[in-house]
């Protein structure tokens, strides 16, 4: 059964750091580009950043030189860093396929993990 496990958010103090990490059960991991989304309180889901299988990556304008979004293909696992966080960064953070959010995606959504970022 393939699934999608994300961990490493928590509190931190705005300007503070974390590194998320999401870790996908079954074998296609390595065939897929793979993205980073998050919703926050009653809002819509939204990409964050994306890492194709060659590793190139795309991010929002809003994270942009902030977050920086990496792989590891032999632990099929997805790790999102975050640096200079702000109290907007505050959501449930989630990670799957690219355009995850437009087409379906390849993983169930996971149970994601917090990130609150206080001022």
């Amino acid at each position: 059964q393939v699934q999608l496990v994300e961990s490493g958010g928590g509190l931190v103090q705005a300007g503070g750091s974390l590194r998320l990490s999401c870790a996908a059960s079954g074998s296609i991991f390595r065939l897929l580009d793979m993205g980073w989304y998050r919703q926050a309180p009653g809002k819509q889901r939204e990409w964050v950043s994306d890492i194709t299988r060659s590793s190139s990556t795309n991010y929002a304008d809003s994270v942009k030189g902030r977050f920086t979004i990496s792989r590891d293909n032999a632990k099929s696992t997805v790790f999102l860093q975050m640096e200079s966080l702000k109290p907007e960064d505050t959501a449930v953070y989630y990670c799957n396929s690219v355009r995850a959010l437009s087409y379906r995606p390849a993983f169930p959504w996971g149970q994601g993990t917090q990130v609150t970022v206080s001022s």
